[in-house]
């Protein structure tokens, strides 16, 4: 987020913008974090259970506890990193589900059905049930420097942070590396196992995919991609100045579109909004599209938007799918660059 004061209504069109939601020291050979915030410290040691635990997050705060917390309640897509390197949460808050009960796609691999829900929306946190959980800490991420805990309202946020102390962890201007590393880091001091086979293949496999993702947008530079997200009205071209995966796959060479300055400021610097009928406005040979279930899919924008039908990346099929809020952990990050990586390499000049 890029102001913590805005309005509902605006916060909520930040949300179903692309570039607004991503949206560290990087990989020696994938990328650079030069410019980038500092992100902190955390303890890196495994947790010994039975002692005491602490975590410096991303605002500089410090959370002590006399134990390793057993009651963890977090963001949904930080209950679904956790969860990938064998941290289980009991409660979450943010996109968990879909219709018919089936899991968003922030939930990641997590068995939904054994986590108690907060909330399921934006707005939305019941803080009876949160109280009931004896939460030890409360965990979720930031899109601003102002230490704005997402998907937190506002409004209660003094009564929540009463019940419990919380972790934040910075996802505002900063590549995709450094929040990964941060989680990772948290994990490992709530006693993952960072030398389980699949922990470690995962952070191979990301790096490996980094590098094949700087390979091909070296060998394809006039491959232009635009990452967009849309609605009924507006189509949204996101900038890459902001959103951790974007900023990220610039440093790796990807050679992308840019909403105008103008645009970029009217909406604090994250996206540019287009009517249907100018979305033709930017020239792009691969299109990245917002999978997040409150934005319109390319399956739902097929014969409804006919200016979409016309655009030149998606006649020729070169549309892929965006995650603007990554699940932080190696596991599902790596996908990612994959199928850009793919994409790139791939496309065929269209613009």
């Amino acid at each position: 987020m890029p102001n913590a004061r805005l309005s509902r209504p605006s916060r909520r069109g930040i949300l179903a913008a692309g570039g607004a939601l991503g949206l560290g020291v990087a990989l020696a050979a994938c990328g650079s974090d030069d410019g980038s915030k500092d992100s902190g410290s955390g303890s890196t040691a495994k947790a010994d259970k039975s002692g005491p635990w602490s975590f410096k997050d991303d605002r500089g705060t410090t959370v002590k506890l006399d134990k390793v917390p057993a009651n963890i309640v977090a963001f949904t897509g930080v209950g679904a990193a956790l969860h990938d390197y064998g941290v289980q949460v009991k409660g979450v808050f943010g996109p968990t589900t879909v219709k018919g009960g089936k899991p968003d796609v922030q939930a990641g691999d997590m068995d939904v059905s054994k986590v108690t829900v907060i909330g399921n929306e934006w707005g939305q946190f019941n803080i009876e049930k949160y109280a009931g959980l004896a939460p030890d800490v409360l965990i979720t991420t930031m899109f601003d420097n102002a230490g704005t805990l997402w998907y937190v309202p506002e409004e209660s946020a003094k009564k929540i942070a009463k019940l419990a102390p919380s972790v934040g962890i910075s996802v505002y201007d900063r590549q995709l590396t450094q929040p990964l590393e941060r989680m990772y880091a948290l994990a490992e001091s709530l006693g993952a196992d960072m030398k389980a086979d699949k922990v470690v293949a995962a952070k191979k496999r990301f790096e490996t995919a980094a590098a094949r993702l700087r390979k091909a947008a070296k060998a394809n530079p006039d491959i232009k991609v635009m990452a967009g997200s849309a609605s009924a009205d507006i189509f949204y071209v996101s900038g890459t100045d902001l959103s951790i995966d974007l900023e990220y796959f610039k440093a790796l060479g990807v050679n992308f579109v840019e909403p105008t300055a103008a645009a970029k400021k009217a909406s604090g610097g994250w996206f540019e909004n287009l009517s249907w009928e100018n979305v033709d406005k930017h020239k792009a040979d691969i299109i990245m599209m917002d999978d997040r279930a409150q934005a319109l899919q390319p399956d739902a924008l097929k014969g409804e938007k006919p200016t979409w039908d016309k655009l030149p990346a998606v006649k020729a099929g070169q549309v892929i799918p965006r995650s603007p809020e990554p699940i932080l952990s190696y596991d599902k990050c790596a996908p990612l660059l994959e199928n850009l990586a793919k994409a790139i390499e791939t496309a065929k000049k269209v613009s």
